[in-house]
């Protein structure tokens, strides 16, 4: 202990933190608020600058949170600071066709009325979400936020994981969750592999304003090359989601605004009066891809890192939530009980609880997906009648809705208005 080196690095390498998160995106950030919450101390690296994470520039991008990830939102204590952002969903339309030709005469229509907790979900901008989370993550004293940081290494040690940053510095914790989307760096160090394919389609994202209200109605439009949707945003506006083939997205996204807009005209409608452009346009390609593990020696995975799934229901980002709020309440109940939080079992828990609610959403969004993005006159009859079944039968709508609003399967404790 003489040697003064051997000191800096004993210093530099002393646990900072209970829980360490990569990825300061959305998911990331929700999970070290609703751990501080419960007692933990949290340190959340970021690759991006926190100047970068605030601007505050409309740009379009949006979420739909489902009934169950606002109330995990409200819980941490975020909710209060989005709500006057946040535009309710009241009913979802569902139909099916060609573009220019309007819908098919079959179509599904859930009305948050049919249930009796309130709207299905809320549309938020993703500026006012990020905004929320950096507010209040620098407002707890557990947390302790690096922006502007990448991780280089990670090491597992019998009683704490290590994690290298590019600056050299090491952080040492209890437990490293990996919230660093679907090229995560984090589960590639763990050696976690994936599996996935992609769907040769690519989604074209902006924001329209219209002239007339939309009257907070969700529409998904499902046309052969993929599906539309038209989400409402507040004011006179909607976030669109329009998913076509890799070479027509390419295209599209080539021209300029007015010649974008002519493109989607004939598949927006007319229903809500004339649209126009409202902030940037962006594009994303579509895959599906699953890490064959959500746990290894003392990490955890979370959101895209673990799964990343078609948007065709606009589930991502409910999926991560209901992530957080598993994970955050597996761990708590076990350091209440005293147990290693690293540990294999605890952590196991949190990947049974997920694996095979993952696993539906994944199949049920593929399925959904080559169903309906073709032109097969047979599957087109088969779909239509279905969509007209569903509609008809109570029972079964109000089964969509709830499943839609993250009512459905086992909901953690955050997810329910509950305290952990």
């Amino acid at each position: 202990m003489d040697n003064p080196v051997r000191a800096v690095i004993f210093r530099r390498m002393q646990k900072q933190s209970d829980i360490i998160i990569v990825g300061g995106g959305l998911n990331g950030p929700a999970l070290a608020l609703a751990l501080a919450q419960t007692g933990f101390s949290v340190t959340v690296i970021d690759a991006l600058s926190e100047k970068i994470r605030r601007n505050a520039a409309f740009d379009g991008r949006s979420y739909a949170l489902a009934l169950t990830s606002q109330r995990l939102l409200d819980g941490i204590g975020i909710w209060q600071d989005i709500a006057e952002h946040a535009e309710p969903m009241l009913e979802i339309k569902v139909t099916d066709g060609r573009a220019g030709e309007g819908p098919s005469p079959f179509f599904m229509h859930f009305d948050h009325a049919e249930i009796e907790e309130g709207p299905m979900g809320y549309m938020v901008q993703d500026r006012h979400l990020r905004r929320a989370f950096l507010d209040a993550m620098a407002s707890t004293p557990d947390i302790t936020h690096l922006s502007g940081k990448t991780v280089v290494a990670q090491s597992v040690g019998p009683a704490s994981v290590s994690v290298t940053l590019d600056s050299g510095k090491i952080i040492t914790g209890s437990v490293l969750i990996g919230s660093d989307g679907r090229a995560s760096g984090t589960a590639e160090r763990a050696g976690i592999k994936r599996t996935g394919w992609g769907y040769g389609q690519t989604a074209l994202v902006c924001a329209v304003a219209h002239e007339k209200p939309h009257n907070g109605i969700a529409h998904q439009f499902f046309m052969p090359p993929g599906p539309l949707a038209i989400l409402p945003l507040t004011g006179n506006r909607c976030s669109i989601v329009w998913s076509e083939t890799d070479a027509e997205a390419q295209r599209i996204n080539a021209l300029d605004d007015a010649g974008y807009l002519d493109v989607l005209r004939p598949r927006f409608g007319d229903f809500l009066g004339d649209i126009s452009l409202a902030g940037k346009r962006f594009t994303y390609p579509l895959n599906l891809t699953i890490a064959t593990r959500f746990v290894a020696p003392r990490l955890a995975l979370i959101g895209d890192a673990a799964h990343g799934v078609h948007p065709i229901a606009g589930q991502g980002l409910n999926a991560g939530l209901r992530d957080v709020a598993a994970l955050a309440e597996t761990l708590t109940l076990a350091a209440r009980r005293g147990e290693d939080i690293g540990s294999p079992l605890v952590l196991e828990r949190y990947e049974q609880w997920r694996r095979f609610d993952t696993a539906t959403l994944a199949a049920a969004t593929d399925a959904f997906n080559r169903l309906f993005s073709n032109d097969n006159a047979l599957l087109r009859a088969g779909r239509d009648i279905g969509m007209g079944i569903v509609n008809a039968i109570p029972s079964l709508r109000r089964g969509f809705i709830r499943e839609a609003a993250g009512l459905t399967g086992d909901v953690p404790r955050l997810m329910q208005g509950k305290a952990i």
